[in-house]
């Protein structure tokens, strides 16, 4: 490890060279200028899309005129070609955009294609710093007993990486494919993707560790250190996580179901490991629940069998107005309503007789639980308007306060004196 170190200290001496200071102010000046240049610019003028290749091509001619007059040109011409494949990746993927969502297209731009090329072009600099093969040797330590030099652990680490990245798009696809054959449904297929990405990254992570050398008896140990582990400090977290499998599998908590939250519909946007991450739309606010808890509490879902849902709006009318008149124009109103449901019916109901109106319910049904608040807002204006051009007095509780006078003191005559 300290010999790492020393080598890593060491390319700043390098970088200390005038030939290779000039060579990175050669690109690095331009790549400046160009970024200025764009902010003062709009970005709509149509010379900015022409900025980046002019500036690459004044970096190239620089870097012939240094190889012209027998310089040293290599890490000028390093830097040009890696600053030409990034701008490559932007071209792709507009390309992409055409053809993939663009949430899949960002995952796979951030997650695998750009760190890939990082990853590239670190090792292309490191490589024109130091030769790659003597770095390859340097040891690292001895873990579990077993010495490893820097190339076994940088390749273990880059596997394992692209194992756990790259096992999303397989186990999406095998997923996919189990569904078409076994006519499973979209709950089972979220369940089934899990687990292949679990069973793909746990292969890759064993192949690590047989690539590193560590010995079996090495693995036990670590396994048995998991296990004392789950026994104390995380068996929440692995029983969250086995709770997670279960519910997708079951299908009653599943992304896209709508649960009854505290009061508010929320709606399951991902099921995870851990947690389950619900949207509530009335405040658009993101609440995280461990996935143990629907098992321990009771939970109401509005998606169990259907997205369907009665709801209903409450309204009292004088005791003046026919009661079936009333009912009628309330379920008359209700099915002018475009996002209230024509089957099931609205119905409207005489709940009660109250102290200044009679109580009506008028209950209809939706095809989204999240829009019911907009929805009886909108029953509650259509009734109001109904109501006012069919001449329905809506009452209100009213008090009379009344003033009495007291009444005037009563005189009382005076005692005659004792004698």
């Amino acid at each position: 490890m300290m010999q790492l170190l020393q080598d890593f200290f060491g390319w700043f001496g390098y970088l200390e060279r005038p030939s290779v200071l000039g060579q990175m102010l050669l690109v690095l000046l331009p790549l400046v200028g160009l970024h200025l240049l764009r902010r003062r610019l709009r970005r709509r003028s149509p010379l900015v899309p022409l900025l980046l290749p002019l500036t690459l091509a004044l970096i190239g001619l620089g870097t012939g005129l240094l190889a012209w007059a027998g310089q040293p040109y290599g890490l000028a011409l390093l830097l040009l070609q890696l600053r030409a494949a990034w701008f490559g990746l932007d071209l792709l993927q507009l390309l992409l955009t055409k053809v993939l969502p663009s949430g899949l297209l960002h995952q796979l731009q951030s997650r695998l294609i750009r760190p890939a090329f990082l990853l590239l072009a670190g090792i292309a600099l490191i490589d024109q710093l130091d030769t790659l093969d003597d770095l390859a040797l340097i040891s690292v330590g001895t873990w579990f007993g077993v010495p490893l030099d820097l190339s076994r652990l940088f390749l273990a680490l880059v596997i394992l990486y692209l194992v756990v990245v790259g096992s999303g798009p397989l186990a999406a696809a095998l997923a996919l494919l189990v569904k078409k054959v076994l006519e499973i449904d979209e709950g089972s297929r979220r369940a089934v993707q899990l687990l292949f990405r679990y069973l793909v990254v746990a292969i890759g992570v064993v192949w690590v560790c047989s690539h590193l050398g560590l010995n079996a008896t090495a693995i036990l140990a670590i396994a048995g250190g998991l296990s004392v582990g789950l026994g104390f400090g995380i068996k929440e977290v692995f029983s969250n996580f086995v709770s997670g499998l279960w519910l997708l599998f079951e299908g009653s908590v599943r992304p896209g179901a709508v649960l009854f939250i505290d009061g508010d519909p929320c709606e399951v946007r991902s099921l995870g490991l851990r947690a389950a991450v619900l949207w509530r739309d009335r405040d658009n606010a993101e609440l995280v629940i461990p996935n143990q808890t629907f098992f321990t509490s009771t939970t109401t879902t509005y998606t169990g069998s259907d997205r369907m849902r009665r709801s209903q709006v409450s309204v009292g009318a004088a005791y003046r107005h026919d009661p079936e008149q009333v009912v009628a124009l309330l379920e008359a109103t209700a099915r002018a309503q475009a996002r209230v449901l024509p089957s099931p019916p609205p119905k409207a109901l005489v709940l009660a007789y109250g102290e200044s109106s009679i109580d009506y319910a008028l209950r209809f049904w939706i095809a989204n639980p999240m829009d019911n608040v907009s929805i009886c807002s909108e029953v509650n204006m259509a009734v109001w308007k109904a109501f006012d051009a069919a001449g329905i007095e809506i009452p209100f509780p009213q008090r009379v306060v009344k003033t009495i006078e007291a009444p005037s003191p009563v005189s009382v005559p005076p005692s005659a004196p004792d004698r």
